[in-house]
């Protein structure tokens, strides 16, 4: 059984510019309630089907599997909700750990959002000086949450501070 345990960061100023190297994605849901969310993710050339289960603090059930790149495709064009969510995501290894940065585009266009994935929940992680406010549990961050009210309706600049 797979599980994801993860923080969320609103990310601040360009200090994270230049540290990796970006992939675009484009990723649709065919499912958006908080119970099951079910994603088709396309990133560069891979494809992924993902189903992640309700979230109880920073953890839930996650399981992903790799599909054909042309069936992603044909699912994001033909069954999924919209608007997709489209974002580069950058890798950033520091330390014992790899952030993930998502700048998004699209009807998200100006949030810029940090993950990082833990072994545990009371894992210690050293926050870089361009991580801003912890969103981990506010469900108006969550991929899903935006494709139905992105940032660009209720985000501002200021929240970056």
């Amino acid at each position: 059984m797979g599980k994801e345990i993860e923080r969320r960061f609103l990310v601040k100023g360009d200090g994270w510019r230049g540290l990796g190297e970006g992939v675009d994605f484009q990723q649709g849901f065919l499912s958006t309630v908080k119970e099951r969310v079910v994603r088709v993710r396309v990133a560069g050339p891979k494809a992924t089907l993902t189903i992640k289960g309700i979230s109880e603090g920073i953890s839930r059930l996650e399981f992903e599997y790799v599909i054909p790149r042309e069936e992603a495709r044909s699912i994001l064009d033909n069954l999924c909700e919209r608007p997709w969510i489209e974002k580069t995501r950058h890798r950033i290894p520091i330390g014992d750990v790899v952030w993930e940065v998502d700048e998004f585009r699209g009807a998200n266009q100006g949030l810029i959002m940090a993950e990082v994935e833990l072994h545990d929940e009371n894992q210690v992680v050293d926050l870089p000086d361009w991580i801003g406010r912890e969103v981990s549990t506010d469900a108006r961050f969550f991929n899903a949450n935006l494709v139905h009210t992105p940032f660009s309706l209720w985000g501002s600049p200021d929240m970056f501070d």
